[in-house]
């Protein structure tokens, strides 16, 4: 089954982190997408832009609101994610304890829905 594991964080926190423990922070993530690979779990995986770089865009009878960034005051910002196949719910929660965005914030799991008729099926 397909999980979606979710990594939120401060980001204001997370830049005034030293470079060098932002950059072993991304290696080690990048690892723990190659252990992933190599079991055959790994199907993708991301760092996100800044809040301030999205886009909120809603549709409400018939007419579109398009709203720039940032867009909440929260504590933690969507940073990025981890898209993995996991056997059950535990083995993702296991997954997501060894991201790194796990020991400054919080990750998310959340088994990723399954339709048919999209693309590449």
């Amino acid at each position: 089954m397909k999980y979606l594991l979710l990594v939120y964080h401060n980001e204001n926190r997370f830049n005034e982190m030293p470079e060098g423990t932002r950059k072993d922070m991304l290696a080690e993530s990048i690892q723990l997408c190659h252990q992933l690979d190599g079991k055959g779990q790994y199907i993708h995986a991301s760092p996100l832009q800044p809040e301030a770089t999205g886009t909120v865009v809603q549709v409400r009878e018939g007419n579109a609101t398009v709203t720039d960034g940032p867009f909440m005051e929260t504590k933690e910002q969507l940073a990025g994610y981890f898209l993995v196949d996991a056997k059950d719910r535990e083995e993702a929660i296991r997954i997501a304890e060894r991201a790194p965005g796990a020991r400054i914030g919080t990750v998310e799991v959340r088994p990723a829905g399954e339709i048919s008729g999209l693309p590449g099926e």
